[in-house]
């Protein structure tokens, strides 16, 4: 009887025991456009920064950006109270929408390169955030949360 109540607990050791797992993190900078001229005749543009840190067994991986609380890539809104500004991120430019590979957004590859004993490295990628010209909207402090997902 000792022996099998020993066999039991080696095996329920054995299957919750943890288990190496691939781990990446992520963190941003800001997309921060300063003041927004309503007069201006061009667009008001800025950038920010996704920087994710992955460990040696996740070197291929995709990143996606959220809609915001607009709930659609065609305008994402920067809102104060009810006000709304509109304004769009991108990748590469300003030519490719990022968001989560639907509605005619793309997402970001990343591939990190690993060289000796190296466990983990760091990769940054820019961000383009544009809000188009001749906007009506009252002054203030305009914001908008965007989720950044990697997947790995």
């Amino acid at each position: 009887m000792r022996r099998m109540r020993w066999t039991i607990a080696l095996l329920v050791m054995m299957l919750g025991a943890p288990k190496a797992e691939a781990a990446c993190t992520v963190t941003a900078t800001a997309v921060a456009f300063g003041s927004y001229d309503v007069y201006a005749a061009g667009p008001t543009d800025s950038t920010g920064t996704i920087i994710y840190r992955c460990s040696a067994s996740d070197h291929d991986i995709r990143i996606a950006i959220s809609a915001g609380t607009s709930g659609t890539f065609a305008n994402r809104t920067l809102k104060t109270g009810s006000e709304n500004l509109l304004y769009n991120l991108f990748y590469g430019g300003f030519t490719q929408v990022w968001g989560d590979g639907t509605s005619s957004t793309i997402t970001v590859p990343g591939s990190i390169m690993f060289t000796g004993s190296q466990t983990s490295r760091s990769t940054n990628h820019s961000i383009y955030g544009r809000a188009p010209a001749q906007q009506s909207v009252r002054s203030g402090s305009y914001n908008d949360t965007i989720v950044v997902t990697i997947t790995f």
